[in-house]
């Protein structure tokens, strides 16, 4: 294997900061991977996965590991029924798959259009957007056991599926590097329209609910007004999407909170209330564009933090604490990040 080294990763990731990795190397193939295991194990190296770096924060000394970028590709559609049952490789670009299943006339996937980075990263987060969540749809993921060296599958129960939270996040961080996701996707389904201000959009350019191309294209259009759509001509792309998850409560803490802040919004989360993250930032005093040095906030949306252009990780999170310390203080509430941060 050709290990790379002082490989800048900046430009690797969506918010274009963070300093080199002192080793890398690209793997296209299961065996490539597990020799980059044997690699870094044989020589006492530490392992980073790095997938399409749009959920990322890397210091700015860089990465002192192996960065291995799992670069799986392929689509393989395993039957078609009632449902269609789709593997998507690691590596393939999700908004790619998501317009691949929109076309295809495949439902539970078209609320998460315009979201940058790889497949693989999908269940790892939970990602979701606009009321739908990729484990809605996922069936199963493979991965390669990282103290094993085997290959095994993992079912939708067996993810622990939480918001923005995984077995792969919160329980066994390290052990395994996914291979593929396999979706559950309705044939000639409807769009999953729950979202109130997609609801708005949808109804007011008269878009049917069995028309996924339209809400597809609603999503993304939502989505660029607010700086989530990857555009190299708008700055305010330049980041790692939302930084911040919206906190949940309990509910004896929501109305504690409720009595100061009744017109706050505010969601049903299991047991719990969800709270707006954008809403506590603003109301803390951080403006959209708020900027600090060569970093801020997007021009667009608050919950996003850009880089204005030779921005720092150092920056970024002086910027984070500061509005963590802020809303805190003001409200009582914690809010945390939602990107991987390497500091």
């Amino acid at each position: 294997m050709r290990v790379e080294e002082n490989v800048p990763l900046a430009p690797l990731t969506t918010i274009g900061i963070g300093g080199p990795a002192r080793f890398f190397f690209r793997a296209t193939t299961v065996d490539e991977i597990r020799a980059a295991l044997d690699w870094a194990r044989e020589r006492g190296v530490p392992l980073f996965i790095l997938g399409g770096g749009s959920n990322l924060l890397i210091s700015d000394r860089g990465i002192d590991a192996l960065v291995l970028h799992a670069d799986l590709r392929g689509v393989t559609v395993e039957s078609e029924d009632e449902y269609a049952m789709v593997k998507v490789a690691a590596g393939e670009p999700w908004d790619a798959f998501v317009a691949t299943a929109v076309g295809s006339g495949w439902a539970g996937l078209e609320c998460l259009s315009g979201i940058p980075g790889s497949t693989g990263a999908t269940p790892i987060q939970n990602v979701g957007a606009y009321g739908q969540e990729v484990s809605e749809t996922i069936a199963r993921v493979e991965v390669l056991d990282r103290t094993t060296g085997l290959v095994t599958w993992f079912t939708n129960w067996d993810c622990r599926f939480g918001y923005r939270s995984s077995l792969f996040k919160n329980y066994e961080r390290e052990r395994y590097v996914v291979l593929s996701v396999t979706f559950r996707l309705k044939i000639g389904g409807d769009a999953a329209v729950r979202y109130p201000e997609l609801q708005r959009y949808v109804e007011e350019h008269g878009i049917a609910r069995d028309d996924l191309r339209g809400v597809r294209e609603a999503v993304i259009a939502i989505r660029k007004r607010k700086g989530m759509v990857i555009d190299p001509a708008d700055p305010d792309t330049r980041s790692d999407g939302s930084f911040f998850m919206n906190p949940v409560v309990s509910a004896p803490e929501y109305e504690s909170f409720a009595r100061r802040w009744p017109d706050a919004p505010h969601f049903p989360a299991g047991d719990g209330v969800k709270l707006s993250a954008a809403w506590l930032i603003e109301r803390a005093g951080f403006h959209k564009g708020y900027v600090h040095g060569n970093v801020g906030l997007s021009s667009k949306h608050t919950l996003a933090i850009i880089n204005r252009g030779g921005g720092t990780a150092s920056e970024v999170m002086k910027l984070v604490r500061m509005i963590q310390q802020r809303v805190r203080e003001e409200f009582g509430v914690e809010i945390h990040p939602e990107p991987v941060i390497l500091i």
